[in-house]
């Protein structure tokens, strides 16, 4: 598998998990930005081509900076991403899954030039494919890592469906109780009583009259909002 996943745990004892994204997918993400980039520079070309050695010079001011500031500018001020990035659902952080900073994606894009050598990006690809975090050489002198960006299914929650757990949960018992919540509305009612009863030891003793699944959901939630 060329995709893999990292468990990380939060100070405040909030597990998550990040995963790494391959060489095709960004592979992709690549020959989009790409595209964007010689559009732009196609663009330009018309516009200064009225203006002579003056056009030239503007032109290769707008390639330098399309070749070393498009990525730094979108990976710091917009999410880690840029269009290509976010159009294939992935974004740049670092390797504790904080948002990335101007040194490290300066860093990163600039050791590109390594990355390309001897040619199509060649180190680059063998650092990936030799690398667990599937990781470039400008990612491991920055510290940073490309993940996969996956739409949160409960972001979108009312902040009174959120319940706090009533004591401290293990990494392990918050796995439960998000899995739990992200396939209880794919399970029979049945089914989901079920599993409730399973994990009725993360009930409250003073919440045994209430439903079960719609308690456990609502600790999950709170789990996921820490997020």
């Amino acid at each position: 598998m060329l995709d893999t996943r990292i468990q990380l745990e939060a100070p405040e004892g909030v597990s998550f998990t990040l995963s790494p994204a391959g060489i095709p997918v960004r592979a992709a993400a690549f020959a989009i930005d790409l595209a964007i980039r010689l559009v732009i520079m196609i663009i330009c070309g018309y516009v200064t081509s009225v203006l002579g050695e003056v056009g030239s010079g503007l032109l290769l001011l707008i390639w330098f900076l399309l070749e070393w500031w498009y990525p730094v500018l979108f990976e710091v001020f917009f999410q880690g991403a840029t269009p290509g990035k976010k159009a294939m659902g992935l974004r740049v952080t670092f390797d504790d899954g904080t948002p990335v900073d101007f040194g490290a994606s300066l860093t990163r894009n600039l050791i590109r030039a390594v990355d390309f050598l001897p040619f199509l990006y060649g180190l680059g690809m063998f650092s990936m494919l030799v690398n667990k975090d599937s990781k470039r050489l400008g990612d491991l002198v920055a510290g940073t890592l490309v993940i996969h960006q996956f739409r949160n299914k409960h972001q979108e929650i009312e902040l009174g469906d959120a319940l706090p757990s009533p004591f401290p949960l293990s990494i392990e018992e918050q796995r439960l109780l998000i899995a739990f919540v992200e396939r209880k509305d794919q399970l029979s009612e049945e089914r989901q009583q079920e599993l409730a009863a399973i994990l009725r030891p993360l009930l409250e003793s003073s919440n045994q009259q209430r439903n079960e699944v719609e308690y456990l959901s609502s600790i999950a939630y709170g789990v996921l909002a820490q997020r």
